[in-house]
């Protein structure tokens, strides 16, 4: 029994307390009967040296096994080789992810030697070289395969380069910086090798450049061993291919190296993963948020072109270093820091060495305020390294060299543990231990270098050592990150919202609202009590008044912000959508303080909201598959009243996704303009299909075949926010019915329609007007196809030709659609064109539209529909030329504007430049009456002219908002008077 215990006792004496330890020493050749084998001594000192003997003698032993018949290099190899030793043992008793990488490549230890060790500056040849066969590059499975290889391999050479020391303190201890240095060089390296792979996989990849922008601590080269690396990818020419050469090449890495993340891009995860060069910078231009230019602090080109990347450097810097001047930045990034210490789990808040109290990132964030708050007049400071920034700001005098050498220090300290628990089994983690975890501190203690004193314990020094350090880390964050800048903080909104004095008062007049009282008022009503919901209004309210402040009306923003949350108090995503996203909050604040109309459809279509921080989703659904699912959701709807419900419902959404995507710029005016037309045609076919099965019923069969013609801005798919529908009801007999049964079943239907649709409601009218009809009022509603054909030919005048040219089928049969529309070409196309009669009669009409129809008072340089260079003025001219021309001119028979006028450019019937001052103007005429409608809420032809709506208007079509309003008036009438010259030569032929 005693000579069972004396072996362990003597294998203890070098740190061994695994009972197998005497057996795998024996194994190795390095143990007998009577202890230690002859000349192993400094072996087994080494080993006593690791951070964990037996972790590292039992991967020794597996090693041994799986070496076979190459054992006995190894062996004389950790007894003759100090550096070999040293750094072999030393990873194996840190990591078991680098034994079993070892174990599963048993000859890559050579790498460990002297004079094997790969250079960081050959990390990206080396990679590059694993992902080649000949002259061909691996792909799928087998690239990942190989890169995963040569990764991890180069990974445990920094590792076992970092950690050597330990084992065998004659051999060089590398900096911290050293080790972050080469771990961000060998990501960049992954980078490089994945987007090879990519390239080699993506069809086309020569359609596209792609570089990729290292964010983080990759950007800031002060990389862990295992962390997300966070990137930006920037795109030129095919950007799909970019996106899926970016797509690619993360999963590639992410299979064989590390995750890469792209949450840091413009809009975060919503946003597209890849935009050009410009795509961003409009982005950062005019929506990026304060956190944003504080994370492209560290951004640098690291794979892909270099050119590219290097512009997008040239492209941001300048705005990372203006940040600063934004309103409220620092209180910004101070409550950023605040919400994410929020987020920690209290039973962990004290061992998060990361996000915690007292961890890194209020280093981080420290740091990087001050260099974003002095930088802008000290290029000294614009380092991506939080270490050289520290540096830099003691050398500076902006901290005191003391504290900055503690701050150093203190982060050096819980950085080095980041990575030693992050290298045990490769596995993301920032957890200090548990404090009763005796086993689990000693190991981190003596990789940390950490020694034991004769009446502590290594895991007691590491714990108190911990507690230290993170303290001086608060302490000194507390005194850099707040002290130094109390008048940033005095001016906080939060405080000033907090206050019940006229400080609140002044504060909310500084920010330009007309009635603070009442603005308080609103604060107070929707952050009172102590419910979740008044707790994040509280957190919200800071930001959103700041935003609203931005806006033209930043007194209606709020009310309006008051009615939607106090409508929407019972949804239960509402708030958690602004908390969360806050590009909704930001893109919501603008459109509540710019328009009237939002908010009112924004209480009954609130799931508009969650798409306002997904650009891709507000401007990107196709018209076709909305008006597909408006018409499919009121077929499944049992009756006429609940299927016209389903279908104001969902144009409701549509009308205001349509809505808030124009005001934010996602949409254009063609775009704009077919997404309305194809929802009004979708409510009225899904009305008319639904009238057709309830007087079909009632009847007992269906005696007509009815279609509905759109005439106007339908027929032109060129609808405002407040056009009508102007359409024509055609009917023809069905089954055998006879002509009165088909019309009275018609007629009867298409009334129905006009009622149902045109009934109130809270939402823009569905007004359906059947005014262009033959005969106008005076005539029949619905008419048989004979009867339109004998009318045109014997009665039809010509200003019923010209509104015959933007006819086109919208809903019902479409053969008898067809049909009407094959009958009217020669009516509207006349064979020959027009006569020189005719021609005066349509200039005749139009001078008497232009004396009789605009209203009293209107400034006819205003007035978007008949004043000079208008809607009516362009539209009059195309319908002159199709009339006049289109007989012979293919191109012209569209009901387009835009596209005529095109036509009209491609055959010769105008000057180009003519044209273009046609379409601007046309343009600019569309969209300013569609703004001035979403700004009043109301449909409105005259734009205004003062006041805060001239103003929202003039924001909304991008003017500053220290911008004169009156200049958009100004460019208002400089184009629409180039257009009526225009006008003026062409209509009139003068």
């Amino acid at each position: 029994m005693v000579e069972s215990v004396r072996p362990r006792a003597s294998a203890a004496r070098f740190g061994f307390t695994d009972d197998r330890a005497e057996e795998h020493l024996r194994a190795a050749g390095w143990w007998n009967d009577t202890g230690p084998a002859e000349a192993v001594q400094h072996v087994l000192a080494a080993f006593s040296r690791a951070p964990d003997p037996d972790l590292a003698l039992r991967a020794v032993d597996r090693l041994r096994e799986a070496a076979q018949e190459g054992w006995p290099e190894l062996a004389d190899a950790i007894r003759d080789d100090a550096t070999l030793r040293g750094r072999l043992l030393a990873v194996l008793g840190t990591s078991t992810a680098v034994a079993d990488f070892l174990v599963g490549a048993p000859g890559e230890w050579r790498r460990l030697t002297a004079t094997a060790r790969t250079p960081v500056a050959d990390y990206s040849n080396v990679l590059l070289a694993a992902v080649q066969s000949g002259d061909q590059v691996l792909t799928g499975r087998d690239a990942e395969q190989a890169l995963r290889k040569a990764y991890r391999g180069l990974l445990m050479e920094i590792a076992a380069v970092d950690v050597g020391h330990l084992v065998e303190p004659g051999i060089d201890r590398p900096s911290f910086a050293e080790i972050t240095s080469a771990l961000t060089e060998l990501a960049d390296a992954s980078l490089r090798a994945g987007l090879v792979v990519a390239g080699q996989e993506v069809a086309s990849s020569a359609d596209a450049v792609l570089a990729v922008i290292a964010m983080g601590k990759c950007g800031g080269r002060e990389l862990n061993y295992v962390s997300d690396v966070d990137v930006v990818f920037v795109g030129e020419g095919d950007l799909q291919v970019a996106t899926r050469l970016a797509t690619t090449m993360m999963r590639v890495v992410g299979h064989a190296c590390f995750e890469v993340d792209a949450a840091l891009r413009p809009e975060g995860k919503a946003g597209a993963l890849v935009r050009t060069l410009e795509g961003h910078e409009a982005y950062y231009k005019k929506w990026a948020r304060t956190w944003e230019f504080q994370a492209l602090l560290k951004a640098r080109p690291a794979a892909g072109d270099a050119e590219l990347g290097r512009r997008y450097a040239e492209l941001v810097a300048p705005m990372v270093w203006s940040a600063a001047e934004r309103e409220n930045f620092v209180t910004d990034v101070q409550q950023m820091r605040r919400r994410v210490e929020r987020h920690v789990p209290s039973e962990i808040v004290d061992r998060e060495l990361k996000l915690g109290i007292g961890g890194l990132r209020d280093v981080e964030f420290a740091v990087q305020l001050l260099q974003l708050v002095h930088g802008r007049a000290d290029a000294e400071l614009r380092s991506a390294s939080t270490m050289e920034a520290l540096e830099a700001l003691g050398a500076g005098g902006y901290v005191g060299r003391a504290d900055a050498a503690e701050m150093r220090a203190s982060y050096e300290f819980l950085r080095t543990m980041e990575h030693r628990l992050q290298l045990r089994a490769l596995r993301r983690t920032h957890l200090f231990p548990e404090y009763e975890d005796t086993a689990q501190l000693r190991w981190l203690a003596r990789a940390s270098g950490v020694a034991p004193r004769r009446d502590r314990s290594e895991s007691d020094i590491l714990v108190a050592e911990f507690r230290r350090h993170a303290q001086r880390i608060r302490r000194l964050h507390e005194k850099l990150f707040y002290r130094p800048l109390l008048d940033a903080v005095a001016r906080v909104p939060t405080a000033a919202l907090r206050l019940t004095t006229s400080q609140a008062e002044s504060r909310l007049a500084a920010l330009g609202y007309a009635a603070p009282d009442g603005a308080l008022r609103h604060i107070q009503a929707l952050t009172s009590g102590v419910s979740r919901r008044a707790a994040i209004q509280q957190t919200l309210l800071p930001v959103l008044l700041d935003l609203l402040a931005d806006t033209t009306d930043p007194d209606g923003g709020l009310l309006a912000y008051r009615r939607v949350s106090e409508a929407l108090a019972d949804t239960p995503w509402y708030l958690r959508v602004l908390r969360d996203e806050a590009a909704v909050v930001e893109h919501l604040a603008f459109l509540l303080g710019t328009s009237r109309l939002v908010p009112d459809l924004l209480v009954r279509a609130p799931e508009v909201l969650q798409l306002l921080g997904e650009p891709e989703r507000l401007a990107g659904r196709s018209p076709l598959e909305v008006a597909g699912s408006l018409r499919a959701a009121a077929r499944r709807q049992p009756g006429l009243k609940a299927a016209v419900a389903a279908a104001r419902s969902l144009r409701r959404h549509e009308l205001l996704r349509i809505a808030c995507a124009d005001l934010l710029g996602l949409l254009d005016v063609p775009a704009v303009c077919a997404a309305l037309s194809s929802v009004w045609g979708a409510v009225l076919q899904s009305a008319l299909a639904a009238a057709i099965r309830q007087r079909a019923a009632e009847v007992g069969g269906e005696p007509a075949k009815i279609a509905v013609i759109g005439m106007g801005r339908l027929g032109g798919q060129e609808l405002g926010y407040g056009s009508d529908a102007d359409v024509l009801f055609v009917c023809d007999t069905n089954n055998g019915a006879s002509d009165a049964d088909a019309l009275k079943f018609a007629t009867s239907v298409a009334e129905t329609v006009r009622q149902v649709l045109g009934a109130p409601t809270q939402d823009p009218a569905l007004e359906v007007d059947a005014n262009l009809r033959p005969e106008g009022r005076s005539g029949p509603l619905v008419r048989t196809l004979d009867s339109y054909r004998a009318y045109y030919a014997r009665w039809g005048e010509v200003w019923e030709a010209q509104a015959l040219l933007r006819a086109r089928f919208v809903a019902g049969d479409e053969g008898l659609g067809e049909q009407f529309i094959a009958d009217i070409d020669p009516v509207r196309y006349p064979k020959g064109g027009l006569d020189a009669t005719k021609v005066r009669e349509v200039r005749r009409i139009k001078a008497r539209v232009d004396t009789e129809r605009m209203p009293r008072g209107a400034d006819p340089t205003t007035h978007a529909k008949l004043g000079r260079g208008g809607l009516a003025d362009v539209e009059w001219t195309v319908q002159l030329m199709q009339l006049r021309h289109a007989h012979e001119v293919d191109a012209l028979r569209t009901p387009s504007t835009p596209a005529a006028l095109q036509a009209m450019a491609d055959a010769g019937l105008a000057d180009a430049e003519d044209i273009g001052s046609l379409l601007d103007s046309w343009l600019l005429a569309t969209r300013a009456r569609n703004v001035a409608m979403l700004v009043r809420g109301k449909a409105v032809d005259q734009l205004p002219t003062s006041g805060r709506e001239l103003a929202a208007v003039a924001r909304v079509f991008g003017y500053a908002a220290d911008d004169d309003p009156g200049e958009f008036l100004d460019a208002y009438r400089r184009t629409t008077r180039r257009a009526h010259a225009v006008v003026e030569r062409l209509f009139y032929e003068s």
